[in-house]
Protein backbone atom coordinates (compact mmCIF):
# COMPACT_ATOMS: atom_id res chain seq x y z
CA UNK A 1 0.00 0.00 0.00
CA UNK A 2 1.37 3.67 -0.45
CA UNK A 3 2.61 5.70 2.03
CA UNK A 4 0.29 8.99 2.86
CA UNK A 5 3.66 10.89 1.47
CA UNK A 6 3.19 8.95 -1.93
CA UNK A 7 -0.47 9.47 -1.78
CA UNK A 8 -0.19 13.21 -1.65
CA UNK A 9 2.08 13.31 -4.33
CA UNK A 10 0.15 11.28 -6.59
CA UNK A 11 -3.06 13.65 -6.03
CA UNK A 12 -0.71 16.62 -6.54
CA UNK A 13 1.25 15.07 -9.79
CA UNK A 14 -2.54 14.22 -11.44
CA UNK A 15 -3.56 17.99 -10.45
CA UNK A 16 -1.07 19.78 -12.28
CA UNK A 17 -2.21 17.19 -15.66
CA UNK A 18 -3.86 19.63 -18.22
CA UNK A 19 -6.22 17.46 -20.17
CA UNK A 20 -7.03 18.21 -24.05
CA UNK A 21 -9.99 17.43 -26.37
CA UNK A 22 -9.19 19.62 -29.59
CA UNK A 23 -8.97 17.89 -32.76
CA UNK A 24 -6.65 20.58 -34.04
CA UNK A 25 -3.00 20.91 -33.23
CA UNK A 26 -3.23 23.46 -29.96
CA UNK A 27 0.51 25.99 -29.64
CA UNK A 28 1.66 27.52 -26.66
CA UNK A 29 -0.29 25.12 -23.93
CA UNK A 30 1.70 24.69 -20.09
CA UNK A 31 5.37 23.07 -20.26
CA UNK A 32 5.82 24.26 -23.33
CA UNK A 33 4.26 21.12 -25.54
CA UNK A 34 2.52 21.45 -28.64
CA UNK A 35 -0.52 19.34 -27.98
CA UNK A 36 -1.70 17.39 -30.62
CA UNK A 37 -5.09 15.39 -29.83
CA UNK A 38 -5.91 13.80 -33.23
CA UNK A 39 -4.02 10.42 -33.99
CA UNK A 40 -4.97 10.64 -37.29
CA UNK A 41 -3.25 14.37 -38.07
CA UNK A 42 -0.62 13.89 -35.85
CA UNK A 43 2.99 14.76 -37.56
CA UNK A 44 4.75 13.09 -34.30
CA UNK A 45 4.19 9.28 -34.98
CA UNK A 46 7.28 7.79 -35.77
CA UNK A 47 7.59 3.50 -37.21
CA UNK A 48 8.38 2.27 -33.34
CA UNK A 49 5.11 4.01 -32.18
CA UNK A 50 2.63 1.87 -31.08
CA UNK A 51 0.28 4.44 -32.88
CA UNK A 52 2.01 3.39 -35.94
CA UNK A 53 -1.39 1.37 -36.91
CA UNK A 54 -3.53 1.24 -40.60
CA UNK A 55 -5.75 4.08 -40.57
CA UNK A 56 -8.87 2.57 -39.83
CA UNK A 57 -7.14 1.47 -36.54
CA UNK A 58 -5.76 4.51 -36.09
CA UNK A 59 -9.50 6.20 -35.82
CA UNK A 60 -10.82 3.86 -33.70
CA UNK A 61 -7.83 4.31 -31.59
CA UNK A 62 -8.35 7.73 -31.66
CA UNK A 63 -12.27 7.24 -30.61
CA UNK A 64 -10.91 5.82 -27.18
CA UNK A 65 -7.82 8.15 -26.30
CA UNK A 66 -7.52 11.22 -23.94
CA UNK A 67 -4.83 13.15 -23.72
CA UNK A 68 -2.73 15.22 -21.25
CA UNK A 69 0.06 17.25 -20.61
CA UNK A 70 2.11 15.97 -17.88
CA UNK A 71 5.23 18.25 -16.19
CA UNK A 72 8.43 16.80 -15.19
CA UNK A 73 8.52 14.79 -12.09
CA UNK A 74 4.57 14.03 -12.47
CA UNK A 75 3.59 10.43 -11.49
CA UNK A 76 1.82 8.78 -13.85
CA UNK A 77 0.94 5.73 -12.00
CA UNK A 78 2.61 3.75 -9.14
CA UNK A 79 3.59 0.22 -8.04
CA UNK A 80 0.83 -1.63 -6.15
CA UNK A 81 -1.51 0.36 -7.95
CA UNK A 82 -4.67 -0.95 -9.78
CA UNK A 83 -4.26 -0.59 -13.37
CA UNK A 84 -7.35 1.68 -14.75
CA UNK A 85 -5.71 1.24 -18.41
CA UNK A 86 -2.87 2.05 -20.67
CA UNK A 87 -0.61 5.43 -21.59
CA UNK A 88 0.94 6.34 -24.79
CA UNK A 89 3.98 8.30 -24.91
CA UNK A 90 3.12 10.73 -27.52
CA UNK A 91 6.34 13.32 -26.35
CA UNK A 92 8.86 12.90 -24.01
CA UNK A 93 10.43 10.36 -21.80
CA UNK A 94 9.91 8.77 -18.64
CA UNK A 95 11.49 6.10 -16.14
CA UNK A 96 10.18 3.03 -15.26
CA UNK A 97 11.20 2.59 -11.50
CA UNK A 98 10.89 0.18 -8.36
CA UNK A 99 11.61 1.01 -4.83
CA UNK A 100 12.30 -1.41 -1.86
CA UNK A 101 11.20 -1.01 1.70
CA UNK A 102 14.60 0.52 2.45
CA UNK A 103 14.08 3.34 0.07
CA UNK A 104 16.36 2.35 -2.87
CA UNK A 105 15.39 2.82 -6.36
CA UNK A 106 15.96 0.45 -9.09
CA UNK A 107 14.91 2.14 -12.94
CA UNK A 108 14.72 -0.54 -14.87
CA UNK A 109 13.70 1.54 -17.84
CA UNK A 110 13.65 4.92 -19.42
CA UNK A 111 10.53 4.90 -22.40
CA UNK A 112 10.46 7.54 -24.77
CA UNK A 113 7.77 8.52 -27.38
CA UNK A 114 5.76 5.75 -29.18
CA UNK A 115 6.29 3.07 -26.41
CA UNK A 116 3.43 1.70 -24.14
CA UNK A 117 2.86 1.79 -20.69
CA UNK A 118 0.98 -0.40 -18.44
CA UNK A 119 0.19 -3.20 -20.90
CA UNK A 120 1.28 -5.81 -18.81
CA UNK A 121 -0.91 -4.64 -15.93
CA UNK A 122 -4.03 -4.27 -17.96
CA UNK A 123 -3.69 -7.44 -19.51
CA UNK A 124 -3.20 -9.74 -16.61
CA UNK A 125 -5.72 -7.83 -14.48
CA UNK A 126 -2.63 -7.62 -11.58
CA UNK A 127 -1.26 -4.06 -9.70
CA UNK A 128 1.35 -2.22 -11.30
CA UNK A 129 4.22 -3.58 -10.68
CA UNK A 130 6.36 -0.45 -11.56
CA UNK A 131 6.06 3.28 -11.00
CA UNK A 132 6.06 5.51 -14.08
CA UNK A 133 7.38 9.15 -13.30
CA UNK A 134 7.86 11.77 -16.12
CA UNK A 135 11.95 12.47 -16.21
CA UNK A 136 10.66 16.11 -18.47
CA UNK A 137 6.80 17.34 -19.62
CA UNK A 138 5.28 14.87 -21.76
CA UNK A 139 1.97 14.13 -23.68
CA UNK A 140 1.00 10.99 -22.47
CA UNK A 141 -2.75 9.32 -24.37
CA UNK A 142 -4.59 7.93 -21.61
CA UNK A 143 -6.80 4.59 -22.89
CA UNK A 144 -9.01 3.03 -20.14
CA UNK A 145 -8.69 -0.78 -19.42
CA UNK A 146 -12.14 -1.61 -20.86
CA UNK A 147 -11.86 0.31 -24.17
CA UNK A 148 -8.04 -0.68 -24.14
CA UNK A 149 -9.09 -4.77 -24.04
CA UNK A 150 -12.09 -4.47 -26.68
CA UNK A 151 -9.72 -2.44 -29.28
CA UNK A 152 -6.65 -5.10 -29.54
CA UNK A 153 -9.25 -7.75 -29.66
CA UNK A 154 -11.24 -6.68 -32.47
CA UNK A 155 -7.92 -4.91 -34.22
CA UNK A 156 -5.36 -7.38 -34.79
CA UNK A 157 -2.66 -5.17 -36.36
CA UNK A 158 -3.01 -3.52 -32.60
CA UNK A 159 -2.60 -6.73 -30.54
CA UNK A 160 0.51 -7.36 -32.79
CA UNK A 161 2.40 -3.86 -31.94
CA UNK A 162 1.40 -4.29 -28.27
CA UNK A 163 2.85 -7.77 -28.03
CA UNK A 164 5.97 -6.48 -29.45
CA UNK A 165 6.22 -3.57 -26.90
CA UNK A 166 5.92 -6.26 -24.42
CA UNK A 167 8.31 -8.18 -25.51
CA UNK A 168 10.80 -5.61 -25.63
CA UNK A 169 9.70 -4.67 -21.65
CA UNK A 170 10.85 -7.78 -21.21
CA UNK A 171 14.00 -7.79 -22.98
CA UNK A 172 14.92 -4.52 -21.26
CA UNK A 173 14.00 -6.44 -18.42
CA UNK A 174 16.64 -8.83 -18.93
CA UNK A 175 19.28 -6.54 -20.55
CA UNK A 176 19.22 -5.16 -16.68
CA UNK A 177 19.31 -8.35 -14.48
CA UNK A 178 22.19 -9.12 -17.04
CA UNK A 179 24.00 -5.89 -16.52
CA UNK A 180 23.83 -5.76 -12.64
CA UNK A 181 23.87 -9.31 -11.67
CA UNK A 182 27.05 -10.62 -13.93
CA UNK A 183 29.02 -6.81 -13.97
CA UNK A 184 31.55 -7.15 -11.33
CA UNK A 185 32.16 -3.55 -10.74
CA UNK A 186 30.31 -0.45 -10.90
CA UNK A 187 33.03 0.78 -13.81
CA UNK A 188 31.93 -2.36 -15.67
CA UNK A 189 28.19 -1.27 -15.76
CA UNK A 190 28.54 2.45 -16.30
CA UNK A 191 30.61 1.84 -19.73
CA UNK A 192 27.93 -0.68 -20.71
CA UNK A 193 25.18 2.13 -20.04
CA UNK A 194 27.52 4.53 -22.22
CA UNK A 195 27.91 2.12 -24.48
CA UNK A 196 24.28 1.81 -24.93
CA UNK A 197 23.84 5.20 -25.18
CA UNK A 198 26.72 5.68 -27.72
CA UNK A 199 24.90 3.50 -30.16
CA UNK A 200 23.21 6.25 -31.96
CA UNK A 201 25.29 9.29 -30.98
CA UNK A 202 27.04 11.48 -33.08
CA UNK A 203 30.33 10.61 -34.00
CA UNK A 204 32.91 13.44 -35.16
CA UNK A 205 36.48 12.65 -35.74
CA UNK A 206 36.32 9.69 -33.76
CA UNK A 207 34.51 11.43 -30.60
CA UNK A 208 31.50 10.26 -29.28
CA UNK A 209 29.53 13.04 -28.46
CA UNK A 210 26.39 12.63 -26.07
CA UNK A 211 24.06 14.78 -23.84
CA UNK A 212 23.33 13.45 -20.20
CA UNK A 213 19.85 14.12 -20.39
CA UNK A 214 20.10 12.22 -17.00
CA UNK A 215 21.16 13.30 -12.87
CA UNK A 216 24.01 11.43 -11.28
CA UNK A 217 21.61 9.96 -9.10
CA UNK A 218 19.47 8.66 -12.21
CA UNK A 219 22.24 7.25 -13.49
CA UNK A 220 23.11 5.55 -10.46
CA UNK A 221 19.54 4.09 -10.22
CA UNK A 222 19.49 2.21 -13.45
CA UNK A 223 22.94 0.65 -12.78
CA UNK A 224 22.45 -0.40 -9.30
CA UNK A 225 24.73 1.81 -7.61
CA UNK A 226 24.79 4.95 -5.63
CA UNK A 227 24.88 8.55 -6.87
CA UNK A 228 28.62 9.40 -4.98
CA UNK A 229 30.48 5.77 -6.91
CA UNK A 230 28.77 7.33 -10.34
CA UNK A 231 30.13 10.45 -9.99
CA UNK A 232 33.78 8.93 -8.70
CA UNK A 233 33.81 6.49 -11.56
CA UNK A 234 32.95 9.11 -14.20
CA UNK A 235 35.83 11.19 -12.48
CA UNK A 236 37.92 8.16 -13.04
CA UNK A 237 36.85 7.85 -16.55
CA UNK A 238 37.63 11.67 -17.44
CA UNK A 239 41.05 11.35 -15.77
CA UNK A 240 42.65 8.66 -17.49
CA UNK A 241 41.19 10.44 -20.79
CA UNK A 242 38.44 8.00 -21.73
CA UNK A 243 35.88 10.67 -21.49
CA UNK A 244 35.07 14.31 -21.26
CA UNK A 245 32.53 16.42 -19.58
CA UNK A 246 31.35 19.92 -19.94
CA UNK A 247 28.28 20.42 -18.42
CA UNK A 248 25.63 17.77 -19.75
CA UNK A 249 27.78 17.29 -22.40
CA UNK A 250 29.74 14.20 -22.96
CA UNK A 251 32.52 12.86 -25.24
CA UNK A 252 33.68 9.73 -25.72
CA UNK A 253 37.45 10.22 -26.16
CA UNK A 254 38.49 6.72 -26.08
CA UNK A 255 36.54 4.06 -27.40
CA UNK A 256 38.15 0.81 -27.57
CA UNK A 257 39.30 1.97 -23.86
CA UNK A 258 35.38 1.98 -22.96
CA UNK A 259 34.82 -1.24 -24.60
CA UNK A 260 37.46 -2.55 -22.13
CA UNK A 261 36.11 -1.86 -19.33
CA UNK A 262 32.40 -2.50 -20.64
CA UNK A 263 33.84 -6.49 -20.92
CA UNK A 264 35.01 -6.22 -17.40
Amino acid sequence: MASPQAAIATRTAFSQIQFTTDVEPRTNLPYGLPIVDNCSSCKLRGSGFFCSLSQPTVEALNQIKHTASYPEGALVFMEGQAARGVYMVCQGRVKMLTTNSDGKTLILKIAQAGEILGVHSVVTGKPHELTVETLQPCQLAFIGRDDFLRFIQEHGDACLHATQHLGRDCQSAYDVIRSIGLSHSVSEKLARLLLQWSADARVSNGVVQLRLTLTHEEIAQLIGSSRETVTRTLGDFKKHSVIELHGSALLIRNLSALQKLAAG
